[in-house]
């Protein structure tokens, strides 16, 4: 799908992952909507960003910001091209802590309710615009694609990711079923599931913790992702027409050990 005068929603893109997403995108001359809670910054591009102050978690704040963000598009003439679901929040609790205590339920609810049913919700929500733009003028007519964010921590969970690696996995099964769902209309569905990447998270953990990760879980690079080698797969995948129904591992042939 070509990107160019395409118009994009990013959930998360006001930092991390889904900014370096929006700042690619925009390099390719689309048009892209900004969902999150915290306000982007200001270098980037007025006439190509529209920012939505969106909890992913409220239903009624992503209907709103679908809807301006579908009127956006008729002003401009850039008509929709799909979701980058990029918000998400990490969140780690034994499933019995040392005090014998189990996993506290709300905090596997609000994981659960960011992760899985606010990119669920983004996504059906605007899948109900995305299937009636015109298709383009090639072979394959697309119309657009959905793109949900996974990690690594659903194939390799580490202590403490219960509730996490539970969130990220839902995404891989929802993949091909919806992809399945969605031929139809010509609208693909991919996952990308991210290693370690470098973020403000990352940024925090201790030297043995990185020089371990980057030594003895990755193959090459032994390093921590980049942003942009994010950003460049997502829009990969929004490029490249095949690609459907997968979930690609972005993680320098790393693994994660049970333990770090």
């Amino acid at each position: 799908m070509k990107i160019e005068n395409r118009t994009f929603i990013v959930s998360g893109g006001s930092s991390g992952l889904g900014l370096a997403t929006v700042h690619d995108l925009l390099k390719a001359n689309a048009y892209v909507s900004i969902f999150d809670r915290s306000v982007p910054p200001t270098n980037l591009p007025g006439s190509h960003v529209r920012f939505f102050k969106v909890d992913i978690t409220q239903v009624k704040e992503i209907e709103a910001a679908v809807d301006g963000t579908v009127e956006w598009t008729q002003e401009t003439g850039a008509r929709l091209g799909g979701v980058v679901n990029c918000a998400g929040v990490a969140s780690a609790a034994k499933i019995i802590d040392k005090n014998g205590e189990p996993h506290p339920l709300d905090r596997w609810d609000f994981t659960l309710a960011v992760n899985v049913t606010g990119s669920f919700n983004l996504s059906r929500i605007a899948l109900k615009h995305l299937v009636k733009v015109a298709p383009e003028d090639t072979a394959d007519g697309e119309r657009g694609v959905i793109i949900f964010v996974s990690s690594s921590a659903a194939f390799e969970g580490q202590p403490g990711q219960t509730a996490y690696a539970a969130s990220k996995g839902a995404l891989l099964a929802m993949t091909l079923p919806m992809a399945r769902d969605l031929a139809r209309y010509a609208v693909r569905v991919v996952t990308v599931a991210p290693g370690v990447f470098a973020s403000s998270m990352t940024a925090n953990f201790a030297e043995k913790t990185r020089r371990s990760l980057e030594s003895n879980a990755i193959v090459y690079p032994a390093r921590l992702g980049m942003p942009d080698e994010f950003s460049r797969t997502v829009r990969w995948i929004v490029e490249c027409p095949y690609v459907n129904g997968e979930t690609i591992r972005l993680s320098g042939g790393g693994r994660l050990p049970a333990k770090l």
